[in-house]
């Protein structure tokens, strides 16, 4: 049996925590779900004992609030494991348990930050999480459907090759799991240099690429029985074709691959799963390379 850790939405949202009882029920798995709370007791009261009641008041509260939501969302017969934390940096818990306890997947709800210094919960979740990371989205796209696996096909690195199957591997079981439609895009982006400065023909340089992008294909096809006519390509920016086509068929899943970068490279250059995550109105599923 797998398992999937949830980390429970602050406020009144409950996005990740619905979510993460759907899937742990649809796909058999066990669920954990941890509710982080803080505050800075030291500024409210300097005496050791009211500080101590004051935390422990706010971890029943929390515990309480939590709780009500899971049972509000799960079946009558499954089991729904909750712990509470104190702590104020969570996704260091979240990687430590996640190391620890090898889940299958990760679920949090998303939170945007504009600034390009700051490295929120959900950066660095993906970055540094060992299991897979399910970032959900509040507000959604209407009427979702289709489960989507976003491909890098023209890569020639075998390591992103291998990264190619285990998202499209993945993207698959989920979309068999909830009942819905597979959809396969992988961008052909042109060089910017070669397109500022009129170069090339975009046409005959996208029907090209296109060709040279089968024989991977046709091994993703074939491992994962996959019809090769379920591939789309589409000619542009990854993040662009990405999010563009996602809306498109209003996927309620995006899986890609990311990788595991640490540091201020990481943080100034992002990648893919980030440029993504700031445009995109569904979930995305992180798998993580090596």
């Amino acid at each position: 049996m797998g398992k999937i850790l949830v980390v429970a939405d602050e406020g009144d949202s409950c996005v990740a925590t619905s979510r993460g009882v759907q899937l742990a029920e649809a796909l058999g798995h066990s669920i954990e779900v941890v509710a982080f709370t803080f505050a800075p007791l030291s500024r409210i009261a300097s005496d050791k004992d009211k500080q101590a009641a004051f935390k422990t008041a706010l971890l029943e509260q929390r515990q309480e609030q939590v709780q009500a939501r899971i049972d509000r969302f799960r079946k009558p017969d499954q089991k729904v494991s909750l712990r509470v934390v104190w702590k104020e940096h969570i996704h260091e818990w979240v990687v430590k348990r996640a190391q620890k306890a090898h889940f299958d997947l990760v679920i949090k709800t998303g939170r945007q930050s504009g600034s390009i210094t700051y490295t929120s919960t959900d950066w660095h979740l993906l970055r540094e999480c060992p299991a897979p990371v399910m970032i959900t989205e509040a507000n959604k796209w209407h009427r979702t459907k289709p489960v989507l696996a976003a491909l890098d096909l023209g890569t020639k690195s075998k390591r992103k090759q291998a990264l190619n199957s285990a998202v499209l591997g993945k993207a698959k079981e989920l979309a068999h799991t909830l009942g819905v439609e597979l959809k396969i895009v992988s961008a052909i982006e042109i060089p910017a240099i070669l397109s500022d400065l009129d170069l090339i023909d975009p046409i005959r340089y996208t029907k090209e690429h296109r060709e040279e992008l089968m024989p991977h294909l046709k091994v993703l096809a074939k491992a994962h029985d996959v019809d090769k006519k379920a591939f789309v390509t589409r000619r542009g920016p990854v993040d662009k074709v990405i999010c563009s086509y996602a809306a498109k068929v209003r996927a309620q899943v995006v899986v890609l691959g990311t990788s595991a970068r640490t540091g201020i490279g990481a943080a100034i250059i992002g990648n893919t799963a980030e440029e993504v995550l700031e445009f995109l109105r569904t979930d995305i599923l992180a798998i993580k390379g090596d």
